[in-house]
């Protein structure tokens, strides 16, 4: 039992890795999968463990060589419409129960204190910019939801943020996951994709002081 227990975690943890022997089991159930690990990941800020860009770019690197099993155009679709309705989501359980949430603990305060200081320096891009930083993409819609952001201006940086991260990670996948070299060192290109992802995020802190100093 503790052997399916830990496989079963593993399986969660680094879907990613496992891809290609879950659409041999499952076919075109693999669609439905996607969409509910995406939808969690950015929509329940219970779920922040699950896998993000990483399963982005593994599905696009799937699609380019098993075209039959796994449609670069149907992953896009799903991405984007998973990733659209977690964010709002997120935010509507905010909006109703995230201050009831924290104070019950339900939560870990640190991953929302993170995603507070992040949303107090980056104001409304924050919903933008939370897309390319692991476990503040989840915490970033509630905690706008919590704050009472605007819906029409979170919809706006939802939606937008949504359609860069998955063409960005999904066609990057695509077009480059098969490469020999990267196929072989699967572990550094993720860590490689983690230090891609928090650039927007350099660039807001460091980048624009370093070049409009006046």
């Amino acid at each position: 039992m503790e052997q399916y227990a830990m496989y079963f975690i593993d399986l969660v943890l680094h879907l990613d890795k496992h891809l290609p022997e879950i659409m041999a089991a499952y076919g075109h159930f693999i669609y439905a999968i996607l969409f509910l690990v995406v939808f969690c990941e950015t929509g329940l800020v219970v779920t922040p463990f699950l896998p993000g860009d990483s399963l982005l770019f593994a599905c696009g690197a799937l699609a380019a060589t098993a075209p039959d099993g796994m449609d670069i155009k149907i992953i896009t679709v799903i991405f984007l419409v998973s990733s659209i309705l977690g964010d709002a989501c997120n935010y509507m359980i905010g909006e109703t129960l995230g201050m009831r949430m924290i104070n019950s603990k339900i939560i870990k305060k640190e991953h929302v204190d993170k995603a507070s200081n992040f949303y107090a320096k980056h104001g409304h891009k924050a919903i933008f910019l939370a897309r390319f930083v692991p476990i503040v993409r989840t915490f970033a819609p509630f905690v706008a939801g919590v704050g009472k952001m605007h819906y029409m201006t979170f919809a706006h940086y939802n939606v937008v943020g949504a359609v860069v991260w998955v063409f960005l990670f999904v066609g990057g996948g695509y077009f480059f996951g098969n490469i020999p070299v990267i196929k072989q060192n699967f572990t550094l290109v993720t860590l490689g994709i983690v230090i891609f992802s928090v650039l927007p995020v350099l660039w807001e802190l460091v980048g624009k002081k370093l070049f409009h100093r006046e």
